[in-house]
């Protein structure tokens, strides 16, 4: 089967986002997430769900979207000229959580499906996604089991399938400004439209599922975790590449912006509190400088 199958896509979706509040709600044990839905006069629409001051969570965000058009924003045919002159159908399940405890990582995760169509031709779709870790604290154990989850879910696609978009994390997620990367990495993948669609959907279906998988047994380990001021000041500064990333960087937050999104979901995933330091440089033999010289590096973590 090669033909686009948008209903069942759009169906996995919604489960998705379903499932995920529903397990970072029960780990939180305080607060639940709040929804909004909402539409775009172009076309579209979505529902999305934030979980605010939880005792686990400072912030989670799990946003659906499925939005129309009838022309695609610069950024997107720059990217794709063979896109110009075509409708549009763009959805996805997109999540980034911050804890409040430091030693928890924050996380970010997508799942998407993009489909152009015009008259007399062939439509043109693929899917993208995955996910990316980024502590502040790191332990090696937790990263391994992260890439050991991702490349587990990837093994019946493929041997080559984990190193090939491990390695593509590893660019897409990287500061150039900084020359540093923003985490550990994970999985990366976009323009999926190959060998056929059910075997992509396939995929996406299991990156998208194996997410909790990934980041639930972290949060476990380490959610009692003691901390002061002193960790929570290094997380707020290690917020700050979260926010130069996604507002400098990240494909996903221009188009959203460009397309005519719901400007408070695509930027739900900024962190609530964050902070800069001039010319700032970890104390040596400290965990924090652990961070950079043992962590923020690439590396084959299995």
């Amino acid at each position: 089967m090669n033909s686009p199958d948008i209903l069942s896509v759009k169906t996995f979706l919604l489960s998705l986002q379903d499932s995920v509040c529903q397990k970072i709600s029960e780990l939180d044990g305080k607060e639940n997430f709040h929804e909004q839905t909402w539409q775009r006069a172009e076309g579209g629409g979505g529902r999305s769900r934030v979980l605010s001051q939880g005792a686990l969570f400072e912030q989670a965000g799990i946003n659906f979207s499925h939005i129309q058009g009838t022309q695609l924003p610069a950024s997107a045919t720059a990217h794709r000229p063979e896109l110009a002159g075509r409708s549009y159908q763009a959805m996805g399940v997109s999540l980034v959580i911050h804890p409040l405890n430091p030693y928890i990582p924050t996380t970010h995760a997508n799942v998407r499906f993009f489909i152009a169509e015009k008259e007399g031709c062939d439509p043109v779709w693929w899917f993208g996604g995955g996910f990316d870790l980024t502590p502040y604290y790191g332990f090696e154990e937790d990263v391994i089991h992260w890439h050991t989850v991702a490349h587990d879910l990837c093994k019946p696609f493929g041997e080559e399938t984990y190193p090939k978009y491990k390695d593509w994390c590893d660019e897409y997620f990287f500061l150039k400004h900084r020359n540093e990367p923003r985490g550990v990495g994970g999985l990366f993948y976009d323009d999926l439209n190959q060998p056929d669609f059910a075997t992509c959907f396939n995929f996406t279906q299991a990156v998208g599922n194996g997410f909790l998988d990934a980041y639930v047994p972290i949060v476990e380990k380490r959610r009692e975790h003691t901390w002061g001021e002193r960790e929570r000041q290094f997380q707020l500064y290690r917020r700050g590449r979260y926010v130069e990333f996604n507002l400098v960087w990240d494909r996903g937050t221009l188009f959203g912006l460009q397309s005519g999104g719901r400007t408070e979901s695509i930027l739900m995933s900024m962190p609530p509190l964050v902070r800069w330091e001039y010319d700032y440089s970890p104390e040596p033999n400290t965990p924090e400088e652990k961070l950079y010289t043992d962590f923020l590096i690439k590396r084959d973590w299995l």
